[in-house]
C-alpha cells in the first residue's frame, strides 16, 4: 500500500508544475510513508521527486525506524551537533539535485526550522504551495481508511454513552470533558486523539469552539459537546447537545431546528453533487426558521487522519462531492449569552449515496 501510494504521488507531479516535495512530520508523511515522527527541535524532512528514489534527513536516534522499509529510500542522517545538520539536508539536496527546482511544500505544515535548512541546502530553488497536489492524495479513502473511521466513531460513541450517567447538575465543564478523555481511553482510542473535547454549557454553548472551564452545570442549561476519538492514526469528530434538567422551550425548539438541518445536509451528500448544496440545505432550514444570523460557520469539513482537511462543506464551494470523501455534517445556532446547539454526525461518500458512519441518537436528551 505504502509504495502505491508513493507511485501516486509520483504520478501526480508528472501533472502537475512541481520537480518535487518536502514533508515534515505529521499526517501526510505518514499516509505517504507509514512513518511517525513527531515534531520536535531535531528537524525531520522527508524530499521526494520525481521518477527518483525519496530521500530523508532525520537525527541519528531515528534510524530504527527506517531501518527495513519495504520500500526503497535514501537516508541522510545527522548526529546532535546541530552545526553538522546543514551538511545532511544539502547532500539529500544534491542526490535529488533539487538546486534551481520548484520544490512544493504545505503551507499548514512545514516550519520556519526545516525550511530555513532546505532553503539553505537548495538556495536557488522555488517553493510553491504543494496543497492541491498533496490534500489530492488523500481526499478519497479507501476501505481500510473507511474501516479505521468506523472504528474511531464506534469508539466515541461508547465513550460519551458510558460518560452520561456521570453528568450531574453541579459538576463543572473541565470535570465533565476530564471523565470523557478518561472513558474515550478505557474504550480504545489512540492516546493521541483529535482534539480535546469541547464541553461547554449554557451561554459558553453559544461559543462554537469554546473551551471547558470551571462553570458548573445548571437546570436549564443546554449542553453541547463536541468529541472525537483515534484509531490507527485515523478520527472521528461528532457533537451532541443535551438538555441538563428541563430547558425553556425555545431551547427545545433550536435543538430541532439544528436536527432537522442536520438530517437535511445528510440528504443532501450525495456523489456528483458540490459540496455547497451541503451547506446549502443544512442552512435553509436554519435560515427559514428565523434563525439564520445565529448559523455563524460552515456546514462541515473533511476528516481522515486529520480533523480539519478537505472537503469543505461551504456556501462558496463547487467541487464535486466523489466516493470516498469523508466529511461532517454539523450545523448549529448560537445564541449569545444564552445557549446554542450543535449536531455533528461524519459521512463517507459511497457510489450510490451516502454512508452515515455515527448513529448515536440525536434528539434532545436530558442529563443531570
Amino acid at each position: 500500500m505504502t509504495q502505491s501510494r508513493l507511485d501516486k504521488l509520483n504520478a501526480s507531479l508528472h501533472t502537475s508544475e512541481l520537480d518535487s516535495v518536502i514533508l515534515n512530520p505529521g499526517p501526510t508523511l505518514t499516509y505517504l510513508t507509514g512513518l511517525r515522527f513527531h515534531l520536535m527541535e531535531r528537524p525531520v524532512v522527508l524530499f521526494f521527486a520525481k521518477d527518483q528514489v525519496p530521500a530523508i534527513v532525520l537525527p541519528e536516534l531515528e534510524l530504527q525506524k527506517v531501518a527495513s522499509l519495504p520500500y526503497k529510500i535514501q537516508v541522510f542522517a545527522y548526529p546532535e551537533n546541530p552545526s553538522e545538520w546543514e551538511a545532511a539536508f544539502r547532500k539529500a539536496a544534491q542526490a535529488l539535485g533539487l538546486d534551481g527546482k520548484r520544490i512544493g511544500v504545505e503551507p499548514r505544515a512545514l516550519r520556519l526550522l526545516e525550511f530555513r535548512y532546505v532553503k539553505s541546502a537548495a538556495p536557488e530553488a522555488d517553493f510553491p504551495d504543494a496543497s492541491d497536489v498533496l490534500a489530492g492524495l488523500r481526499l478519497r479513502k479507501d476501505q481500510s481508511e473507511i474501516a479505521a473511521m468506523r472504528k474511531a466513531v464506534k469508539i466515541a460513541q461508547s465513550a460519551l454513552e458510558a460518560t452520561i450517567p456521570s453528568i450531574k447538575i453541579g459538576m463543572t465543564e473541565k470535570e465533565l470533558s476530564s471523565e470523557l478523555v478518561m472513558q474515550l481511553l478505557g474504550h480504545g482510542s489512540d492516546s493521541e486523539m483529535p482534539f480535546s473535547p469541547i464541553v461547554s454549557s449554557g451561554p459558553n454553548s453559544a461559543n462554537p469552539h469554546a473551551s471547558p472551564t470551571g462553570r458548573k452545570l445548571q437546570a436549564g442549561d443546554l449542553l453541547v459537546i463536541d468529541w472525537g476519538a483515534a484509531w490507527d492514526g485515523y478520527i472521528s469528530d461528532l457533537t451532541r447537545t443535551f438538555a441538563v434538567g428541563e430547558v425553556d422551550g425555545e431551547y427545545r425548539r433550536i435543538h430541532q431546528i439544528v436536527l432537522d438541518a442536520n438530517a437535511a445536509g445528510r440528504a443532501a451528500a450525495q456523489p456528483g453533487v458540490p459540496c455547497a448544496e451541503v451547506d446549502k440545505a443544512a442552512r435553509e432550514v436554519i435560515e427559514k426558521s428565523g434563525y439564520g444570523k445565529y448559523f455563524t460557520h460552515r456546514t462541515g469539513h473533511g476528516i481522515g487522519m486529520e480533523g480539519h482537511e478537505e472537503p469543505y462543506m461551504r456556501g462558496d464551494n463547487m467541487q464535486i462531492l466523489e466516493p470516498g470523501m469523508a466529511f461532517t455534517v454539523e450545523p448549529g445556532i448560537y445564541l449569545p449569552g444564552r445557549n446554542g446547539v450543535r449536531i455533528e454526525d461524519n459521512v463517507v461518500i459511497t457510489e450510490t449515496g451516502a454512508d452515515v458512519l455515527s448513529d448515536m441518537p440525536r434528539g434532545i436528551r436530558v442529563v443531570g
